[in-house]
């Protein structure tokens, strides 16, 4: 089966290579039949990946040590589950993982299209294909998943502990999803930049598509930071790592695009923006890639260097600037805007400012990650970037862009006039206003954080507002009683209101990171019986009582465990378990917290550390001096409420009634008829 595998890698790299080809003669001399075999090309290539992942995970399963890639992230005690997730738990794996998702996207657009958009699928299947080829070559002439080792040894060296967490097997690949699925709206930018085809309709074509990247990468970046959470035992979500970094950039792109487009459509602007946002966000996508697999950062992240992928990756990514740089170039005639900015005061001018609010964070977060190589690079010296300078940049823009998501949705386009911004604006003016005054009396004294909850309650009363206005005119209107008028009217214009809800997300997010200024710590060794106080700021008084120390074996570790009763305000409300796990494969010791949740608070309990844990062990020593960190953390659980709330809003908005992509005559009848695609058995004739 793993030789299968290793040829289907083989196969798939000609048949990338030959598709390519294919589509693009195809699209230049408008032979239909070569663009269907470009096509097919995809299929094809899926099918070759399918095989080759298939014998990926069956060489895991079947503890085939023999090849390097099984023995460095497997052994005989590892879980079948973690085995499966083998597939995308090292670099090696990852990239085939990259390539399979990739192609499964490429297939279903081919499908997808095989009777409309006919004008942009050559250049959109050999932009696929090349994307497939470069990462086909890069799995087979630099990391290669069926390399043999020398010799074959008894047992594997285990998954890095930290992997082997459930948030860990989803994390990444649902970030995955995010990068592969931008490659969509990539090749239709390409292919419109070089058929010409520069109005709205690669825009409208691939909306979905872009809002289905958006929704998996803003997931993943979710999952990583509950994994983080949850797993490192340090008591944060997110610390301005390199890799996390990485991930955000083409977040931070997307996010500006999803709101230029509208612009676009509406007003038929910035047309070359959006052409710059688009290939931006994918050459980020493939950056992040780059930046995980180089090594050339430092980050719990990121996999061990291997400078051969460092300069594949660095060479394709400058191709691609070059290459996008100059089509936007050659086609900037094209890309003026039909119309100009009218006021600084409309829609059109909150959404330009929305976007260069977003670009800035960009810029920001690409010059902190990247600064420690550059002085490395001109000085020889590594000077590092830590979370305050990235806080200090990032928290004034976020605050800006919360401000502009309560004002874009609502003032008007081309000019908002005073009548205007007084009917939409009032009300959540004085709602802010309001929140803001009750919590300086309640002793908020935080100004970053006084400022998101009075914003974000700002934002929340314009989108109450506007779900309030919309279903009382529909009710008006159609008879229909105010639930019904609600969930008809959503349906009607899931696009608006489905963004209305991620919005929403947002700000419970954004509430939820607020928190982080209230955090409450305290440290302390205690015995057995002994105990910890630390007050909450919502006023809570915990009592945390250390109880014992159990060693229990289990597969592919010991775990040392303490058990801790918990008292809130007096009141027993349960017990915690924190935990040291030794895993003797790779002789490496990982810590697991215990966590109690409240809608409004966690307590968070880290085993710092054990005074002689081999007593325990041995049972010699049953009651050790132990080592808690304790942490009161107010709103993380908004963090992750948040989340499902942007998820669902998302999932509202993909669900448009709307077809993109089949207005006018049908695809083929629009074709000249020398580029329509002939009948399989005239082609195979």
């Amino acid at each position: 089966m793993t030789g299968i595998g290793e040829v289907a890698l083989w196969i798939a790299l000609l048949v990338s290579a030959w598709g390519m080809a294919m589509a693009f003669v195809g699209g230049r001399v408008d032979r239909g039949d070569l663009v269907l075999a470009g096509e097919r090309s995809i299929l094809a290539v899926f099918g070759l990946l399918v095989v080759s992942s298939g014998a990926i995970i069956a060489a895991f399963l079947g503890n085939e040590y023999r090849y390097n890639y099984v023995a460095g992230y497997s052994n005989r005690e590892l879980s079948v589950f973690y085995k499966v997730t083998g597939l995308w738990a090292g670099q090696t794996g990852s990239l085939v993982f990259w390539a399979l998702l990739l192609a499964l996207f490429s297939s279903l657009v081919v499908l997808q299209n095989r009777q409309r958009n006919r004008e942009f699928m050559p250049y959109v299947a050999g932009t696929l294909l090349g994307v497939l080829l470069f990462f086909l070559v890069v799995i087979v002439a630099a990391s290669n998943p069926f390399k043999l080792l020398d010799f074959t040894p008894l047992d594997g060296r285990g998954l890095n502990p930290q992997l082997q967490n459930y948030w860990m097997t989803i994390h990444p690949p649902t970030l995955y999803l995010g990068f592969t699925a931008f490659t969509i709206p990539f090749a239709f930018a390409v292919s419109a930049l070089l058929s010409g085809r520069l109005d709205t309709r690669w825009i409208t074509t691939t909306r979905r598509w872009t809002l289905l990247a958006w929704f998996f990468l803003t997931n993943g970046i979710i999952f990583g930071m509950m994994w983080a959470y949850v797993e490192l035992g340090w008591g944060g979500w997110w610390f301005w790592d390199p890799v996390e970094n990485a991930s955000v950039l083409p977040w931070l792109t997307g996010t500006a695009f999803l709101h230029s487009v509208m612009i676009q459509e509406k007003r038929g602007m910035l047309k070359m923006w959006n052409v710059l946002l688009i290939l931006g966000t994918f050459l980020l996508s493939i950056f992040a890639t780059f930046l995980t697999r180089s090594g050339l950062i430092e980050s719990v992240h990121s996999f061990a260097q291997n400078l051969t992928i460092a300069w594949i990756f660095l060479g394709f990514l400058s191709f691609l600037i070059l290459l996008s740089a100059g089509l936007v170039w050659w086609r900037r005639d094209r890309l003026q805007s039909d119309n100009q900015l009218e006021s600084f005061v409309s829609r059109e001018a909150a959404f330009i400012g929305n976007n260069l609010l977003f670009i800035g964070a960009m810029f920001a977060i690409l010059w902190g990650t990247m600064f420690p190589l550059i002085s490395e690079g001109i000085t020889g010296q590594k000077i590092s970037v830590g979370p305050p300078f990235f806080d200090r940049v990032n928290v004034p823009i976020g605050l800006l862009l919360l401000a502009l998501l309560g004002i874009g949705p609502v003032i008007a386009w081309r000019k908002a006039t005073a009548r205007n911004l007084r009917r939409n604006l009032a009300v959540p003016v004085g709602v802010s206003l309001t929140v803001g005054a009750i919590l300086w009396v309640t002793g908020v004294r935080h100004v970053y954080a006084l400022l998101t909850f009075a914003l974000g309650a700002f934002v929340l009363a314009t989108i109450v507002t506007e779900f309030w206005k919309g279903t009382r005119a529909r009710a008006r209107i159609e008879g229909e009683n105010a639930a019904l008028a609600l969930v008809h009217m959503v349906q009607r214009n899931r696009r608006r209101y489905g963004g209305y809800i991620v919005h929403v997300g947002l700000v419970v997010g954004f509430m939820g990171f607020a928190g982080k200024a209230f955090y409450v710590e305290r440290q302390a060794a205690i015995r057995p019986g002994e105990s910890i106080e630390v007050r909450s700021p919502f006023g809570h008084g915990y009592r945390l009582t250390y109880q014992d120390m159990s060693a229990y074996p289990a597969t592919n570790m010991t775990k040392l465990i303490a058990s801790v009763r918990v008292e809130r305000d007096g009141v027993r409300v349960g017990t915690l378990t924190a935990e040291k796990r030794s895993y003797r494969q790779r002789e490496e010791v990982a810590s697991e917290v215990g966590i109690r949740r409240a809608w409004n608070e966690d307590l968070y309990l880290i085993l710092a550390g054990i005074d002689n844990p081999n007593g325990v062990l041995d049972g010699t020593n049953r009651q050790p001096l132990a080592t808690f960190r304790v942490l009161v953390n107010p709103l993380v659980p908004w963090i992750w409420a948040g989340g499902f709330i942007m998820a669902v809003g998302t999932l509202i908005a993909l669900w448009s009634t709307s077809e993109p992509g089949r207005r006018g005559p049908p695809a083929q009848a629009r074709q000249p008829a020398a580029s329509r695609p002939r009948r399989p058995e005239l082609v195979e004739a």
